[in-house]
């Protein structure tokens, strides 16, 4: 059979009526777990490279930017979510209008978009609660809460001798906490993120109106800085301030929206996916671009662009107006809301993963297999905890970083251009959510991503294309003979 074959719309039909997953989530309950995915320690950490380096005052405008790209991918998301309100999200979606070889390629890369972004988080998470600790003069040793390479680099730096061993325990530990609560239940686990949610919002709406009295309008001016070109470590010239600058600085903060397509993973688990699904991925997405906004002009007010600290620009700028206790706070809410982020991710990628094995793409048994009590697919779960506790503690995280961002992108791109052809071959489907201006909105959002993927450093292409041709090996020896469409299920 033809690896363009797509799974017909009334087989997704089929899958939602008999699904065992309890559908447990409301309106606000997918919103907050957006909100979750997207708001995590991004906004604490790549404003101040943003602002420093490339924007100045402008970083506002960066968030604009890149929340109206975001916004193009995330309207057609939402269409899809009501035409297919399935767990699988982007590889359901290609799945039902590319065909099965597209699918499997975008459901390949999104498990390394939301594996790596995990385990990205979890070694973020660590760095960020030692942090914590160390505010209560409290000092977890280097060896402990790092890699080998990163505590070896920490030591010599130190004028200390390099350790034989290292192991990051805070991010080995907090994966294993998200996995238990993913294991007992979506309910739990919305729960605890609504919890986590409710503390960022608060300390961002901190950020932005305690901030607010120490603004000093005069660091607003030049609000875009006169362009400079530089060269950067790959010989390739790099714009910095004007509105090249301010372009740059929207590819960064860019990947400080992505989550909001986790949403689309749980339409099994929503008690009205149809409406729901749509509503939550542009309500989620619309709030975070109104708080980064506020956070950036807050941040850019109270100090001038070119003293922001880079590494911590927030915890800076409050301690530099002498604010220290605010320091605490920010700490604080950077580490929960890094834990929520983590939780979306795994859930998210434990629902591709169900996805792909409904499909007979992936073996059942382990990727399919609901537990008998919580209803969860626990063993692909737990598989997910394993990977992610053990790479977090030994990889360095400059190493892991990147490469969630290209199968966002591509995930990105592709549901615009599946979501187009939907809509030219199956214009009849009821669509309880229409994208305005489909074919306009479509084409952008596909130019946007692949304009953010000219960014992307060669040596993550490479290990990129090296990770896709992995995955085209795997469908061509496993899951093509296995795929449901050539072994209808008796």
């Amino acid at each position: 059979m033809s690896v363009w074959r797509v799974k017909p719309v009334s087989a997704f039909e089929a899958e939602m009526k008999k699904s065992d997953l309890k559908r447990v989530l409301t309106k606000w309950g997918l919103t907050s777990l957006g909100i979750g995915a997207i708001i995590g320690g991004g906004i604490f950490t790549l404003t101040g490279i943003a602002a420093h380096d490339y924007a100045g005052p402008a970083l506002a405008l960066s968030f604009v930017i890149a929340g109206i790209g975001c916004l193009f991918a995330s309207l057609c998301y939402a269409e899809f979510a009501s035409v297919l309100p399935v767990e699988g999200s982007a590889y359901s979606y290609a799945y039902g209008t590319v065909g099965e070889l597209f699918a499997w390629f975008i459901g390949w890369n999104l498990i390394l978009e939301y594996m790596m972004g995990a385990t990205t988080v979890a070694v973020a998470w660590s760095g960020y609660f030692c942090k914590l600790l160390h505010l209560f003069n409290i000092d977890v040793p280097i060896h402990l809460s790092n890699d080998l390479a990163t505590a070896t680099e920490k030591c010599l730096a130190a004028g200390m001798e390099a350790p034989s061993f290292a192991f990051n325990i805070p991010a080995f530990i907090i994966t294993w906490i998200v996995t238990a609560i993913l294991v007992k239940g979506i309910k739990e686990a919305a729960s605890t993120n609504n919890v986590i949610v409710v503390i960022k919002i608060a300390v961002v709406l901190f950020v932005i109106i305690v901030g607010a009295f120490y603004i000093n309008t005069d660091n607003w001016t030049p609000f875009i800085p006169e362009r400079v070109a530089s060269v950067g470590e790959d010989g390739k010239e790099v714009f910095k301030f004007g509105f090249g600058g301010v372009l740059t600085a929207a590819t960064i903060v860019f990947f400080a929206y992505i989550g909001f397509d986790a949403v689309s993973t749980q339409a099994g688990e929503a008690i009205n996916p149809k409406k729901d699904v749509p509503f939550a991925i542009i309500a989620s997405l619309v709030i975070c671009t109104v708080l980064y906004i506020l956070v950036s002009l807050v941040l850019t007010g109270m100090v001038k662009y070119d003293q922001l600290d880079k590494a911590a620009p927030v915890a800076s700028a409050f301690s530099g107006i002498g604010i220290n206790w605010a320091v605490f706070i920010i700490t604080l809410a950077a580490t929960a809301g890094l834990m929520s982020v983590m939780l979306v991710m795994m859930l998210g990628q434990t629902r591709i993963f169900l996805g792909m094995a409904k499909d007979g793409l992936l073996p059942r048994g382990m990727f399919g297999k609901l537990h008998d009590k919580f209803k969860t697919p626990y063993r692909s779960t737990i598989l997910v905890g394993a990977i992610v506790s053990i790479v977090g503690a030994v990889t360095p995280i400059g190493k892991i970083s990147e490469m969630c961002s290209m199968g966002t992108l591509l995930a990105f791109a592709m549901v615009c251009v599946a979501v187009m052809m939907l809509r030219y071959k199956k214009p009849e489907l009821d669509r309880p959510y229409r994208t305005p201006a489909v074919y306009l909105v479509g084409c952008l959002g596909v130019a946007f991503n692949i304009f953010l993927m000219c960014f992307v450093r060669p040596e993550t292409w490479i290990a990129f294309m090296i990770w896709g041709a992995i995955g085209i090996a795997v469908y061509f020896l496993y899951s093509r003979r296995h795929s449901n469409l050539n072994n209808p299920p008796q």
